[in-house]
């Protein structure tokens, strides 16, 4: 049993005419030779669902695997497998019985030919071809069967149908209970198998049954799950570097210059710092931010710029890596030849419905349904419009979070001065970090709300755009949604690395939002570690609300459908209405976990200068999210129809642009973001220490602002003695000419700022290019197997027809032979005489 056709029987779905829709759709089923056995509805569990099964005998499979051009074996490969990991001892344990790795040998494959049937390898008929393959065909037939004829016009298709509520459902089933193996003599249950061996969160070591999940769920989920085991262990190795910067900031904090004198009583005890807002908040003290600078150290070091040009590499080398995985893949499951699924370029029925318009299609010479651009335009404007709309909305909010941080900065550091009992957690609980927690998760909250309704709305939005076909809907929510999500996720983070203390002015002139609120200032110490904080909370708080959400949201359903049901117990009713009462895995279920990844690989890519252990966090995501969506499609969704894909599509498109992107942008954090650049400059041109070249560092990176210069609408209520405070700037001190203007030394700040950026770009794209250059898409060995496989089934063809023609013509095989060496020694003897 192949497919299940479900039909609920209520009073608002079942008429006159969608009873004779499903009459007539049924028999044309049956006429093209799929085998239908109705259940009744008194049968059911809730008693008023129609059950429609449907079987394919092996004269309709053999057929329509000719039409849909599918690659069955007619000879064992005579090539030896290849492991894609060196030193295989090593890595015995995480390594899958051989049977479940491989479930079938390779084969010599063809498009299967039923004149040629004795050619293939066919042992048994009932198990020759893949239940993925075997579901794919009854689909296309589903897809293409015709229910009746409405306006003059063919009405066909199992989506219409669906559509319109004719059929409440259509699924696959799945091979059985997933606790449990099958029983001989019936077939094997792959599903027991993929729960034993994949949908186990104890085997998150283990490598994936790949070959076993495409012939279950067919190519196009299989290579999702490709896709992101490669991204995984790929991150193996990001992560560990990224965890050895780390440690390396660890180790050398309580060494770090910078933090010795800020946090020296005789030094950064002395420095009195100009007020962080007007007039709330007191002249204070620089040793006051020691655990602040102690803790940027562990991400604002050395290691930073080392990390930030070997992520630049890295993501090149994962890119073209990931290039030879698909040409590999696409030998290895016969999509070498492959052309798009023809059920993406299917008319969607939402656009024939509405089509009221016909136009000669160039290609099949058909009348087909017409849209006049005419009647897109105004879907697109209010698509771009509402698409706009909602990117302004994210950054309005964005603006309403800063507006939070400046109003209860001035709160905090109030309640924080006031309470004798918080003078010990001041020490490391700032304001300024207290402010950027509760900011960030704040924003990390707003940004899942505006996703949870942009979601449904673009969706919508699509819809009424009435795209042509399935590629194109899927194309055309891609677009709004990554863009969307995009400027979601990542604004605030672009916000505090490029724009937050930036433009602050100075004391007596600073910048003030909507002339009200003073501009934010960074840390002495850089705006860096706000960056990470900030990283972190919508990084992992993302990561841990998605997968809590994947795994509780589909139990819950299914578990409130079944208590809803007569009995709770899953033994008591058949397999139909056990995979009816699943959730519905979608035609956009992938979709959402591309989405999901893609988004991650910005976190880890983007922004990874300032948050060296963001691949690690990636990497514990990662394995965790393989073992989930293992596990939902194993036992808490319907079964997919399967569908070929032969590469993870425009996806890596969007992949290749943010590799580039991330350049840039980690290239201006480490030079505007981190410390690094002003330490460098005072390192060589300004330190006149030769024995310790960095003393003297944070003195020289602060300006010096006369108290009496500040205007009264800014100064501190409480009246203090100081006559002088510093600021983080680099400007002429109040005796100079020019006061509180850039002295030079911002100059060659800012020239060297820009030089690391040139060069550093330069750089990390020069070896980006080389990389790609040297490193082919299609491996030798593969471009060696596909030329070796075509040459043996030209070979086994060829041999094939030739003992055919034998036999009808009825010749003595001796005789035959030389007769054939006689005809090509005479072409042989032609074309040497041209």
């Amino acid at each position: 049993m192949s497919e299940s056709l479900s039909s609920r029987e209520t009073s608002f779905l079942i008429n006159e005419e969608s009873t004779e829709r499903r009459k007539e759709f049924e028999q044309n089923l049956r006429k093209s030779g799929l085998e239908l056995e109705i259940e009744d509805k008194r049968d059911s569990e809730d008693g008023r669902t129609y059950f429609v099964k449907i079987h394919a005998p092996w004269e309709v499979l053999a057929t329509y695997a000719e039409v849909l051009g599918i690659k069955m074996p007619i000879k064992e490969s005579d090539i030896p497998r290849t492991e894609h990991l060196p030193f295989n001892c090593m890595f015995a344990p995480v390594k899958l019985p051989e049977t479940v790795k491989y479930p079938r040998p390779e084969y010599f494959t063809v498009q299967f030919n039923r004149r040629r049937q004795e050619l293939f390898l066919i042992d048994d008929k009932a198990t020759f071809f893949k239940s993925s393959s075997r579901n794919r065909i009854v689909y296309y037939i589903l897809s293409r069967c015709p229910f009746g004829i409405e306006d003059g016009k063919i009405k066909f298709g199992i989506e219409r149908l669906l559509n319109s509520n004719t059929y409440s459902s259509a699924y696959p089933l799945h091979d059985g209970q997933y606790w449990k193996p099958s029983e001989a003599p019936n077939p094997v249950n792959e599903r027991h198998i993929l729960h034993k061996n994949w949908a186990r969160f104890s085997y998150f070591y283990k490598e994936q049954p790949l070959d076993l999940i495409r012939d279950y769920y067919g190519e196009k989920i299989a290579i999702y799950f490709v896709f992101l085991g490669f991204y995984t262990e790929m991150l193996f190795i990001a992560a560990l570097v990224g965890l050895a910067c780390f440690i390396y900031g660890l180790l050398s904090m309580g060494s770090n210059p910078s933090s010795v004198e800020i946090c020296d009583p005789n030094v950064g005890g002395q420095m009195i710092m100009c007020p962080l807002c007007d007039q709330v908040c007191d002249y204070w003290r620089l040793n006051t931010t020691c655990w602040a600078s102690k803790f940027s150290h562990l991400f604002d070091n050395e290691s930073t710029v080392f990390f930030a040009i070997f992520m630049g590499i890295w993501v090149t080398l994962f890119l073209e890596f990931w290039k030879q995985r698909q040409a590999r893949l696409g030998y290895e499951w016969d999509l070498v030849d492959f052309e798009e699924e023809q059920q993406q370029h299917q008319l969607r029925p939402e656009f024939e419905a509405m089509c009221k318009h016909r136009k000669m299609n160039a290609v099949t010479k058909e009348m087909e349904p017409h849209m006049p651009l005419f009647r897109h335009i105004p879907w697109y404007f209010l698509s771009g419009a509402t698409v706009t709309l909602w990117m302004a909305l994210v950054v309005t909010s964005m603006v309403a979070v800063i507006v939070y941080r400046l109003s209860v900065f001035a709160a905090f550091a109030s309640f924080m001065e006031s309470e004798a009992s918080l003078q010990e957690v001041k020490r490391f609980f700032t304001p300024q970090l207290a402010t950027s927690l509760t900011g960030s998760c704040l924003n990390f909250i707003v940004i899942l709300i505006l996703n949870f309704f942009y979601e449904k709305i673009s969706a919508w939005i699509t819809k009424m755009e009435l795209p042509r076909t399935y590629q194109e809907y899927e194309s055309s929510l891609t677009l709004k949604m990554f863009l969307f999500q995009f400027v979601n996720f990542y604004s605030s983070c672009f916000y505090v690395a490029f724009f937050k203390g930036k433009f602050v002015g100075y004391p007596g002139k600073y910048t003030y939002l909507f002339n009200v609120w003073r501009s934010e200032e960074c840390d002495p110490g850089g705006c860096l570690v706000e960056l990470t904080t900030q990283l972190t909370i919508i990084m992992i708080g993302k990561q841990i609300f998605t997968n809590i959400k994947e795994a509780i949201y589909p139990l819950v359903l299914n578990w409130w459908r079944r208590r809803k049901a007569r009995t709770n117990s899953e033994k008591l009713y058949s397999r139909w209405e056990q995979d009816h009462d699943l959730q519905c895995f979608g035609q956009l279920g992938l979709f959402y976990e591309y989405l999901e990844t893609v988004i991650q690989f910005g976190f880890v890519t983007l922004f990874v200068a300032s948050f060296p252990l963001a691949p690690l966090f990636a990497l514990i995501n990662n394995i965790v999210e393989i073992r989930v969506d293992a596990w939902k499609l194993t036992t808490q969704y319907r079964r997919p129809v399967a569908a070929k894909a032969h590469s993870i599509g425009v996806w890596q498109d969007i992949l290749a642009g943010m590799a580039v992107l991330s350049v840039a942008t980690n290239a201006f954090i480490v030079a505007f973001t981190s410390d690094i650049i002003p330490r460098l400059v005072y390192y060589y041109a300004y330190s006149t220490n030769t024995t310790q070249p960095l003393s003297g560092y944070v003195n020289n990176s602060l300006s010096i602002f006369l108290t009496a210069d500040f205007p009264n609408h800014t100064v501190p209520l409480d009246k203090r003695d100081f006559t002088t405070c510093r600021y983080r700037d680099y400007r002429n001190p109040p005796g100079d000419e020019n006061k509180y203007l850039h002295n030079m030394q911002f100059w060659h700040v800012l020239a060297a700022k820009m030089t690391f950026i040139i060069i550093m770009e330069h750089i990390v794209f020069l070896v980006k290019f080389l990389l790609a250059w040297m490193i082919p898409d299609v491996p030798k060995d593969v471009v060696d197997r596909i030329k070796r496989e075509k040459l043996m089934t030209v070979r086994i063809l060829h041999d094939f027809e030739l003992n055919k023609l034998k036999e009808k013509l009825g010749l003595n095989p001796n005789e035959f032979s030389k007769h054939v060496m006689i005809e090509e020694n005479k072409m042989q003897l032609a074309k040497s005489t041209i």
